[in-house]
């Protein structure tokens, strides 16, 4: 399978952030079991650009980890309140679906909030320019997630 540079470097990062990586000859191995055939050179450099570096963890072994994407990086609850607060007009929802809006120019902001902050129950955002749409676990993740974010913002579900 052939994929944009883009793409491989998020599977990599991916990779780095869900298991234990020591080498580039693994992390080779483990993008071919996902059908990427690479060279330990292209690896390398997406590393390299990545800003992947070693580090030691628990029992003194060595492992890949990418500073931007370690878990304890990830936005706490008091940063999404902020900028909740800040930027969130209104929350509603459909089925597994919350629909929140912002004033114009503001959903990207929102948006980036809730990734970074890795709720379990945002399986994606997509942003427009005042309306930003995060898909939540089927049947009615939706109406959970717009009252719990509409709590976080200090405004009522609708």
């Amino acid at each position: 399978m052939a994929l944009g540079k883009p793409q491989r470097q998020h599977r990599i990062a991916r990779l780095l952030e869900e298991q234990v990586i020591s080498s580039q000859v693994q992390l080779v191995e483990l993008l071919a079991t996902e059908g990427l055939n690479l060279t330990q050179a292209t690896v390398s450099r997406d590393l390299e650009e990545l800003g992947a570096v070693k580090v030691r963890i628990p029992g003194g072994a060595m492992a890949y980890a990418i500073p931007e994407l370690a878990k304890d990086r990830v936005a706490p609850e008091e940063v999404l309140r902020k900028v909740l607060g800040e930027f969130l007009v209104e929350a509603a929802h459909s089925a597994n679906l919350a629909v929140l809006r912002t004033p114009p120019g503001s959903a990207h902001v929102v948006a980036s909030a809730l990734d970074r902050a890795n709720l379990s129950d945002v399986l994606g955002t997509v942003a427009g320019d005042d309306t930003v749409l995060v898909v939540c676990p089927p049947p009615e993740g939706g109406e959970r997630m717009s009252a719990r974010l509409a709590r976080l913002a200090g405004l009522e579900a609708q």
